[in-house]
């Protein structure tokens, strides 16, 4: 099916204005190009270290929304330049200038699905899509099966396999594994297929809760084995203890070097004595900052690992 893509540059100031236009005349989807640089929650929920250069900040917006092909543009021009000289009261709405285009109809939520294969994250671990068949399997292999849905960890990101290969010098039957950031999930799932006893996963995303939940239920993970909670740890003190505290065996974090420095004041509370702290996420530029963030709560540092232009650390609370 082909869609009519609605193009208009207009203004920051006018994006919601003209967001809402678009809605009331019964476009589909919305989407904003600008250089408005972004808030620091914005950062702090992006999965990546380095925040993309966007450019001066120019007032200059795109604002493009999806229409049917039937739809007369003579008829949509018409209404959508009567709505602008409404709204041209209100606001400035700068160039104007609108266009039409036709677009292919794309699952973008779905698509990447088909560049998402089987693998092998160590010589032993294979991590599988779960809408893929695994041809290959060696003796001894784990097997781990993943959906990520919308929330992030598929395990072929180095900073994934730096934290897998961290796991599997530490972990034994008696194992707790605390996961911070657990995103799908496949952290805490490969611990208890690595044979940890009892796995607890935390994040800030609802969403993420909830396929990390539903991707234990497809690796068969048993109940009461893996536990899984929403929440910010390094504030809700209420979390913390439900979570438990001085629990853990090892605790591992695959977020970003600036979620770790703050949470490395916080994560030795939940540590048995003698427990190790796997932390990655952590791209070069930020390694010296991480290391002394670490040295600094308290933690000795054990080994350093990297893989390509990402580090992790492993350390122990002296």
């Amino acid at each position: 099916m082909k869609w009519r893509k609605v193009s208009l540059v207009t203004t920051t100031e006018a994006v919601d204005l003209i967001s809402c236009l678009f809605d009331e005349l019964g476009f589909e989807g919305i989407q904003i190009e600008d250089h408005v640089p972004l808030s620091e929650e914005e950062k702090k929920s992006m999965f990546i270290d380095i925040v993309p250069d966007l450019g001066a900040d120019d007032g200059r917006a795109v604002i493009s929304s999806y229409v049917d092909m039937e739809r007369n543009i003579d008829e949509m021009e018409k209404a959508i330049q009567e709505g602008l000289d409404e709204l041209a009261q209100f606001t400035d709405l700068g160039e104007r200038k609108l266009s039409f285009e036709v677009t292919d109809d794309e699952d973008w939520i779905n698509n990447w699905k088909a560049y998402f294969k089987p693998f092998r994250v160590t010589e032993d671990i294979v991590i599988k899509p779960t809408w893929e068949t695994l041809e290959e399997v060696k003796e001894g292999d784990t097997v781990v099966e993943i959906d990520p849905g919308t929330a992030f960890g598929t395990g072929s990101h180095e900073t994934t396999k730096l934290v897998i290969q961290g796991m599997e010098e530490y972990l034994n039957s008696d194992t707790k594994l605390l996961d911070i950031g657990c995103g799908s999930g496949i952290l805490s799932i490969i611990g208890l297929k690595l044979g940890a006893a009892y796995a607890a996963g935390t994040d800030i995303d609802p969403i993420a809760v909830k396929v990390a939940k539903e991707n234990a239920t497809v690796n068969q993970i048993e109940d009461g084995k893996f536990e899984v909670y929403e929440g910010n740890l390094m504030d809700d003190g209420a979390l913390q203890k439900e979570v438990g505290l001085g629990a853990y065996d090892v605790v591992v974090a695959n977020i970003l070097a600036d979620v770790i420095i703050p949470l490395s004041a916080h994560v030795s509370k939940f540590m048995k004595k003698d427990g190790i702290f796997i932390s990655s996420g952590i791209i070069d530029i930020k390694k010296n900052e991480v290391e002394a963030a670490l040295i600094q709560n308290g933690f000795e540092i054990v080994k350093i690992t990297q893989m390509g232009d990402w580090f992790s650390f492993q350390a122990k609370c002296k």
